[in-house]
């Protein structure tokens, strides 16, 4: 009586179009007064403990701030030219350097739809005037983008560590390889479309363009290493590099870049200056940054952009936890779990209905939620299975990579159809194809969990 409430409760309120955090806190909050003998204090009390208890989701906040930092400026298009001075002179090179530079802004951002507005809104026109077919050029985008949510650090990665007790260093670890294999999948797809269509590649740019393309992107790129370095070492925490990565994006925003904020558009090296001087005067510029970007109008707002999405997705994530909360408090997931083991489901065969209704709920729910909810239902099922919980969150994060394509809810087809101006059903149709691709990207990396914990595994036995 308790899961049918409050899974009936739940799918009315997202049916009449209730946000979908409400909709969860008013399905929990009515089971927990009319089925249990708790009170409404410890509802207060469970929406508290439910974000200050787990210490990984403090690294959510900080993710994004740097994500902001990072994306308000010119890293994209720097990571764009290097990526197109690299590859840009193989057939088809524009679109896979797009990939490529969707790769390297996702292990920056963390999120799937900034990822496609920050490469997608810079190179789509190039495209085109290259060449490319409008629909191709934004299909290759809005899929190379999903790998936002893959290729750590990730804020999805976040959530089902929270959700499940899982180790986020080790999800950021089983994430790296699948993100860089469907990354290759995309691009060799790419370079085969290419040749049949005849697509226009680049001139070779040369090393030296290479090499100075790689430097001017090298603030961005040493954000990469710089977060999963420290984690995989095991020099810090998620949290903890989420923390200096967010002091890193503000740093490399206002004075390495200084695309934004008081010291904006001064150059680093003045025409005929010393360069003794010149680093004396940028050091001398740093703390003068600092200090007057506290009161910078672009540096407050992004700020309170990045606040406004962070308290956003915790309070999903409080909801969500109290949600969950009741499922366990009832026991809903162990009785399921024995359910099916007592079906005799092969492990397969769980695996198979598993994707089927992940893919289901991300036609219609929002990623962090549908973990939330998910997650600790799925994960009793699968351990008493023999799969491995970190195999598990792998195989649900690529589920709504998938999900950030399908209507009505696919977040990067908005996107899309917002940068070229095209309807959603446009959209979904220039997607089509690729969502296919993704699709047998998924049932590899379902069924062959060496691809998800080969490294993790490697890394455990250094």
């Amino acid at each position: 009586m308790v899961a049918l409430t409050l899974f009936l409760l739940l799918f009315v309120c997202m049916a009449l179009g209730l946000p979908i955090a409400v909709a969860l806190g008013f399905s929990s909050m009515t089971a927990i007064l009319f089925f249990t003998n708790d009170s409404m204090a410890s509802i207060a009390l469970k929406l508290f403990e439910s974000v200050s208890e787990h210490y990984t989701l403090l690294a959510i906040p900080f993710f994004i701030l740097s994500s902001s930092f990072l994306s308000s400026g010119g890293v994209a298009r720097r990571l764009i030219d290097f990526a197109t001075a690299s590859i840009g002179h193989v057939r088809g090179g524009l679109a896979m350097a797009s990939v490529l530079a969707c790769m390297l802004f996702a292990a920056v951002s963390g999120s799937s739809p900034a990822t496609v507005a920050a490469v997608g809104s810079i190179v789509l026109v190039g495209m085109v005037r290259a060449g490319y077919p409008l629909s191709f050029a934004a299909g290759a985008i809005s899929t190379a983008g999903t790998l936002g949510i893959l290729i750590p650090p990730s804020i999805v990665m976040l959530v089902y560590s929270a959700a499940t007790e899982v180790s986020a260093s080790r999800m950021f670890m089983a994430g790296f390889v699948p993100g860089i294999l469907i990354g290759l999948i995309l691009m060799v797809t790419i370079y085969i479309v290419a040749r049949r269509k005849n697509l226009p590649a680049e001139p070779f740019a040369g090393f030296r363009t290479i090499l100075k393309s790689a430097w001017s992107a090298s603030g961005g790129l040493m954000l990469i290493i710089l977060v999963l370095g420290s984690i995989y070492a095991g020099v810090a925490s998620p949290t903890e590099a989420a923390a200096v990565a967010a002091v890193y994006g503000f740093l490399v925003a206002i004075w390495g870049y200084r695309d934004i904020g008081p010291l904006k558009d001064q150059p680093w090296h003045r025409e005929g200056e010393n360069t003794l001087i010149m680093l004396a005067r940028n050091l001398v510029l740093l703390p003068v940054g600092i200090v007057r970007s506290v009161y910078h109008p672009e540096v407050g707002g992004i700020v309170r952009d990045a606040a406004r999405v962070s308290i956003t997705l915790l309070f999903i994530i409080a909801n969500a936890m109290l949600f969950a909360h009741v499922l366990t408090s009832e026991q809903i997931p162990h009785h399921l779990a024995a359910t099916i083991t007592e079906w005799g489901l092969p492990a397969w065969g769980f695996l198979i209905v598993m994707n089927i209704l992940l893919l289901m709920a991300g036609n219609f729910m929002e990623p962090s939620a549908i973990l939330l909810i998910m997650a600790p239902i799925l994960l009793p099922i699968a351990l008493q299975l023999g799969i491995d919980p970190v195999h598990l969150g792998i195989i649900m994060v690529v589920n709504m990579e998938l999900g950030m394509l399908t209507p009505p809810v696919g977040l990067n087809l908005f996107v899309t159809a917002g940068i070229t101006g095209k309807s959603i059903g446009w959209a979904i149709k220039a997607c089509a194809p690729w969502l296919l691709l993704m699709l047998v990207c998924l049932i590899a990396i379902t069924f062959i969990p060496e691809i998800s914990l080969w490294l993790p595994n490697y890394l455990d036995g250094l």
